[in-house]
C-alpha cells in the first residue's frame, strides 16, 4: 500500500506579529493539508484537519523546548500513522513514553523544528524520509509501518 502524502502547515503568531492588542492574539496551529504542486500551491490549499494541541501546553518551533516537543510529537505521530501521540508513546507528556520514539521526537526537534520560522510547510514524504534515515543511522531494523513504503518522490509522478 502506498501511503498518501500530505503537507503539514505550521502557523505561529509571536508577539512581533501583532500589535499589543490582546484581541489579535491567535494560538499556534498545525494544519494537515492536501499537497498541491506547482507555483499556485499556496493559493489552492485544502485543509484536511488540524492537529490537536496537548491540553496542558501549546505548540512551538524555532527554538527547542516544550512547545517544540509537543509539535514534534503531534507531527510525527500523524506522519507515521501512530495515532494519538500520548497513547503511542511519542507524546511529550506521555505516561508510557517509548524510549526510541522519545529520542526520535527530540532529534526531530533539534534537526527540523528548531530551525523553522513562524510559518512553514513540510511534506509528509520529507518527514518520513528523515525518520527512515534516523532509524537506519541507529541500526534499528524494526520500523513503523509507514516507513516501509514511502510516498513517491515528486520527480516520479
Amino acid at each position: 500500500m502506498v501511503h498518501e502524502d500530505r503537507t503539514y502547515h505550521g502557523i505561529q503568531h509571536g508577539p512581533e506579529s501583532h500589535r499589543n492588542d490582546a484581541e489579535e492574539w491567535q494560538p499556534t496551529r498545525i494544519f494537515v493539508e492536501k499537497p498541491e504542486f506547482g507555483p499556485t500551491e499556496r493559493q489552492r490549499v485544502t485543509v484536511l484537519r488540524e492537529l490537536a494541541e496537548p491540553e496542558d501546553s501549546g505548540f512551538g518551533w524555532g527554538y527547542n523546548g516544550g512547545g517544540t516537543s509537543a509539535a514534534a510529537a503531534a507531527v510525527l505521530a500523524d506522519a507515521l500513522d501512530l495515532g494519538d501521540p500520548d497513547e503511542c508513546g511519542i507524546g511529550y507528556v506521555s505516561p508510557s513514553e517509548d524510549d526510541v520514539l522519545a529520542q526520535l521526537r527530540e532529534d526531530f526537534c533539534d534537526d527540523v523544528l528548531s530551525q523553522l520560522c513562524d510559518q512553514w510547510r513540510l511534506r509528509r514524504g520529507v518527514i518520513l524520509r528523515w525518520a527512515l534515515a534516523w532509524y537506519l543511522q541507529r541500526g534499528i531494523t524494526v520500523l513503523p509501518a509507514a516507513l516501509t513504503e514511502l510516498p513517491p518522490l515528486q520527480s516520479q509522478n
